[in-house]
């Protein structure tokens, strides 16, 4: 069973990536699949894990992006809540799916994206590791003209997204996402085409396997 967890900043087509790669692997892709099956087991709706998933626009990520502004002392113990959802620790969200993450790559493998999918299964036999980066300018550029928003609101949302996910990392897992000994795999999809991206993920994952 083929694993492959991607680690992506916003702009670099992971949304593209992650599944072209699950497809030619024969094997699922995992995202939005993760909170669905998270909220199953917490007995809470999908609404209330989007608060707390860390590839939310305003979920967890949002609010550990905003909490690091704060001082220390209020957000040390992380002993938050989040208003209007499940009055749960957000460690217990991240706790499910950190299990739903391993018993999916157990049972039937996949491809992961996000959610320190790295850190997760470092120890997964034959789990590929991949990072999906590249600089800042050429991020925007591909994100204002695949969505079609100015330059301006592409940098915004892409800074934002990017302290949002470092937050998740280094809170939950001590770590920095960007560091390159967490991967096999560091591509620029930016510069590499989308399609050669998912030849090497895919020559990688087998060639580990």
């Amino acid at each position: 069973m083929r694993v492959v967890t991607i680690s992506a900043t916003y702009g670099t087509a992971g949304s593209v990536i992650g599944p072209a790669v699950a497809g030619r692997l024969g094997v699922p892709f995992l995202d939005r699949a993760i909170p669905g099956t998270v909220a199953v087991e917490l007995g809470c709706s999908l609404e209330d894990v989007l608060a707390h998933d860390d590839r939310a626009e305003h979920g967890l990520a949002w609010l550990l992006a905003g909490a690091m502004r704060l001082p220390a002392a209020s957000f040390g113990g992380m002993d938050m809540y989040i208003p209007g959802v499940m009055p749960l620790p957000a460690e217990d969200f991240v706790a499910h799916t950190e299990r739903v993450i391993r018993q999916i790559a157990g049972e039937q493998g996949g491809v992961f994206l996000g959610r320190a999918g790295a850190l997760v299964l470092a120890d997964h036999p034959g789990a590929l590791h991949v990072r999906l980066d590249a600089p800042l300018a050429r991020r925007v550029v591909q994100t204002a003209t695949l969505s079609g928003v100015p330059e301006r609101q592409a940098r915004r949302i892409i800074e934002d997204n990017d302290r949002a996910r470092a937050a998740y990392v280094r809170h939950f897992y001590r770590a920095d996402a960007a560091c390159p000994t967490l991967y096999h795999l560091v591509l620029d999809s930016t510069s590499i085409p989308v399609d050669t991206c998912v030849e090497l993920i895919v020559t990688a994952s087998t060639a580990l396997s």
